[in-house]
């Protein structure tokens, strides 16, 4: 899976300058910022910082883009034309796109940090979580510890044997010997003749079929483990692996009451610059500067905003439906990178049953279910009162199943597939909402879909400066689908840009 996130550009390292800064913008000179997500916001702050005189057009009401949340009493209008009317209880929200940011996004992390954005952590990795196939075990969850466990044991026990009969001596020195048989039986619990069977080692992994107690209360009582062959077939094993991805990796953050905290710090500081309710209709430019056609969408009134040069931040599955005048290269690149479908689902309940006859605070479940995965709030741990989950997180061809049913049909599914983990479920559930991406007005979908071949054939001629004009995002980024992606994509287009300014003044 990694190696598959690698070369797809999933698990690029971040390379953010916490020293970032242009200055000495030529006298006068005008850039229009197309679109107001983080990479707009991005571009418009640290431009107007460097001098130059700043315009931002967004399409919606409020910036932030996929930096959203929804709350009680947001109503969200998807394309067909379906009203969802949020019903959580105050204090609860879903984050339909991005809902973690790793340690090692420095970019989020720095502009968080500047602009006083209060963060916690995301707990990615849950012991006590689930893990559910509907094909396995009777359909019924096991506890992520117990399949981690089990898969390592067995499989410390079959390397053991391998050391112990010499199938390794070739690679294993007789000294490195006793030290990694000393190890496998650490690493996995195994017992003192290597074997991972029932025991005290192992419970210490797994959990015990008892806890210890107080007093006369009865002693610890080992766990039964899973049979290999029978752990193998589950196929749950495939998840063990999530936490351990480079992106995944503790520490893992969240804004405190939903990501949105983060458009909203941005917002702050360049809110005065921005045109909201504006959909840009043509991206026109010449020698002399660019000029963007756009409809009001409050009065349906025509405008046009002019600049000297443009940092384009829309997504590609909108500006490939724009006419825009840039060079052959370029528009072949726009037009080349797809979307990801994506849905996700929030649920509201009556009390926080995960917590209270589960034990699960915070973290991941994961599901062969159509649903893929929940998600519980990793914040107000033992509140008495409701909880909303993440009910699932989907992509691919059921994300397009999804999106293709009303919102209300999305909603019911995701509690009929939830309740074959949680039979709590129907009884507990209030309401709901979900988002599928491809629905989305001013997305038509999750984030860019780069390959290998077309990443090779069209990347650098997506990010070169045409003209007058640059694009910038995640999408033109080596991080796609990530904030991370799209800051540090704002920051390279406009300190090329900056650059190329600067040096045709002078010429």
């Amino acid at each position: 899976m990694y190696q598959a996130m690698s070369a797809l550009s999933f698990a690029a390292e971040s390379h953010y300058d916490s020293n970032f800064a242009l200055s000495g913008a030529p006298k006068g000179s005008k850039i229009l910022v197309l679109g107001a997500g983080l990479a707009g916001m991005t571009a418009a702050y640290e431009l107007r910082k460097a001098g130059y005189k700043v315009e931002v057009l967004e399409f919606n009401q409020k910036a932030g883009g996929r930096c959203w949340t929804i709350r009680g009493g947001d109503t969200y209008t998807e394309l067909g034309g379906a009203v969802q009317q949020c019903k959580f209880d105050e204090g609860h929200y879903l984050n339909p796109g991005p809902w973690r940011i790793p340690y090692h996004h420095h970019a989020v992390l720095g502009y968080c940090h500047k602009f006083g954005v209060a963060l916690e952590p995301f707990v990615q990795v849950n012991y006590n979580a689930l893990l559910h196939s509907s094909k396995a075990f009777g359909g019924k969850p096991k506890r992520y510890r117990e399949i981690q466990a089990d898969f390592q044991g067995h499989v410390a026990e079959l390397l053991n044997k391998s050391v112990n009969q010499g199938a390794l001596d070739q690679a294993v020195t007789a000294e490195d010997r006793e030290k990694l048989m000393s190890a496998l039986r650490d690493w996995a619990g195994l017992d003192k003749s290597g074997k991972y069977k029932k025991s005290y080692e192992a419970s210490l992994r797994r959990g015990f079929k008892v806890d210890a107690g107080g007093g006369l209360m009865p002693k610890e009582e080992n766990s039964d483990i899973i049979d290999f062959q029978t752990l193998l077939n589950s196929d749950l094993w495939g998840h063990i692996a999530t936490g351990q991805n480079y992106e995944f990796q503790t520490t893992l953050f969240q804004p405190v009451g939903g990501m949105d905290s983060i458009a909203k710090a941005f917002e702050k500081q360049v809110r005065d610059l921005i045109r909201y309710n504006a959909k840009i209709t043509e991206i026109d430019q010449n020698s002399n500067g660019v000029t963007v056609t756009y409809v009001d969408r409050t009065t349906g009134a025509k405008h046009q905003a002019k600049a000297d040069y443009c940092v384009c931040t829309l997504p590609l599955s909108i500006l490939g439906q724009l006419p825009v005048k840039v060079g052959a290269a370029m528009q072949t690149a726009i037009r080349a990178v797809p979307y990801d479908s994506s849905v996700k689902f929030g649920l509201q309940f009556k009390r926080r049953f995960w917590e209270q006859d589960e034990h699960i605070y915070g973290g991941i479940s994961y599901t062969d279910l159509p649903i893929s995965l929940i998600g519980y709030p990793n914040t107000g741990y033992g509140s008495s009162g409701k909880g909303v989950l993440l009910g699932g997180y989907v992509w691919g061809a059921n994300a397009y199943e999804f999106t293709a049913m009303s919102p209300e049909q999305r909603v019911a599914k995701a509690v009929e597939f939830g309740s074959q983990i949680h039979p709590q479920y129907k009884q507990e559930f209030e309401n709901g909402v979900a988002v599928g991406w491809h629905r989305v007005p001013w997305v038509q979908g999750c984030y860019g879909m780069w390959t290998e071949e077309t990443r090779e054939q069209h990347y650098e001629n997506m990010c070169q400066i045409d003209g007058r004009i640059v694009l910038a995002g995640e999408h033109a980024s080596y991080i796609p689908a990530w904030q991370e992606g799209a800051i540090l994509s704002a920051q390279d287009a406009i300190k090329r840009l900056h650059k190329h300014i600067v040096s045709t003044q002078k010429a």
